[in-house]
């Protein structure tokens, strides 16, 4: 996949291409903890998976990441939680978080995603082969994800 701009003459430039990505998303990552598919629009965390993949749009656009076909992936997760909050653990932040980015087109058609349903950074999360989780005490919660292809 290429991403192309037009310069002012009217002829075609390659613009550069990424293959990492990385993003802060306010709040906390949706997660998979329960038998209700995440990405069901009454899902109690809905909300999460469309500000994840909001946040994953603009970084790819703003960032010039390619998404990654086939190739093997890094998923980076740091939460950065409030003191007071309670959280999920570690393996169902990673699995909504996972499932949340990959390509899901093959789903059945998630129309209240609108075209945020068309947000992927990487084909399957069969192809997430370095993990790496953190989590710290900030003033507010939010949480970063980074995605990098390995080579």
């Amino acid at each position: 996949m290429a991403y192309y701009q037009t310069t002012l003459s009217g002829s075609r430039t390659e613009r550069p291409t990424t293959r990492q990505v990385s993003f802060p998303v306010a709040g906390l990552p949706p997660a998979r903890s329960e038998a209700l598919s995440i990405f069901g629009a009454g899902h109690p965390h809905a909300p999460r998976v469309r500000s994840l993949l909001h946040a994953a749009q603009e970084a790819s656009a703003g960032q010039g990441f390619t998404p990654a076909g086939h190739e093997a992936v890094a998923l980076e997760l740091t939460v950065h939680r409030a003191q007071e909050d309670r959280l999920s653990d570690a393996t169902n932040f990673l699995g909504g978080v996972g499932d949340v980015l990959k390509d899901k087109r093959y789903r059945r058609p998630l129309l209240h995603l609108d075209d945020l349903a068309a947000v992927w950074l990487y084909r399957n999360d069969r192809q997430i082969k370095q993990v790496l989780y953190r989590e710290d005490v900030a003033a507010r919660t939010s949480y970063t994800v980074t995605v990098r292809v390995l080579d």
